[in-house]
């Protein structure tokens, strides 16, 4: 079964559940990205290394200001292709816990795509707790349980990047 197919649920309460519909995502950053690339350098992110977007344009402006210099959102077009490797987590689970940690330890994965909520600095350090020991599994899930909605997807092959296609961008 593959579960980008079927229809899913997105933290932000958006449905996307036909492959051939154009969905918009956003990229926070301090430049326009027209040509997004895969950068494999710095630090291991949640999903490992790749283009990384949102479907929340709020979440990508808080992304763009963070960042040094400008503060710009791309947007994008983004048309799933079924042919990919697309890896969906719709909520955290165990199975997102276990992942985002081996991603964050730089173990590769071979996914063309990745999707799901992310754990932003707060959940990271509840990780790194949780990896330390200073915490168990069952009080890292009561920690992030009011957690805010949150959403990421990440193109980590040059495959799962001509499946967006830039729109516009804009400053801050």
């Amino acid at each position: 079964m593959n579960s980008h197919m079927e229809k899913q649920y997105f933290d932000n309460n958006h449905y996307f559940c036909n492959m051939n519909e154009l969905l918009t995502i956003f990229h926070g950053s301090n430049v326009m990205v027209e040509t997004p690339k895969i950068l494999v350098m710095g630090f291991y992110k949640d999903f490992g290394y790749g283009f990384y977007c949102t479907n929340i344009e709020k979440q990508a402006q808080k992304w763009a200001i963070t960042k040094k210099g400008a503060s710009i959102v791309s947007i994008y077009q983004y048309q799933p292709n079924p042919s990919l490797k697309i890896k969906t987590f719709p909520t955290m689970t165990e199975e997102w816990l276990d992942f985002v940690i081996n991603c964050r330890r730089g173990i590769a994965h071979n996914y063309d795509i990745v999707e799901g909520p992310m754990a932003d600095d707060q959940i990271w350090d509840y990780v790194e707790d949780l990896m330390d020991g200073t915490i168990t599994r069952e009080a890292f899930w009561v920690l992030v349980k009011y957690k805010y909605p949150t959403h990421q997807i990440v193109f980590c092959t040059p495959e799962s990047l001509s499946t967006l296609k830039f729109e516009r961008s804009y400053d801050l």
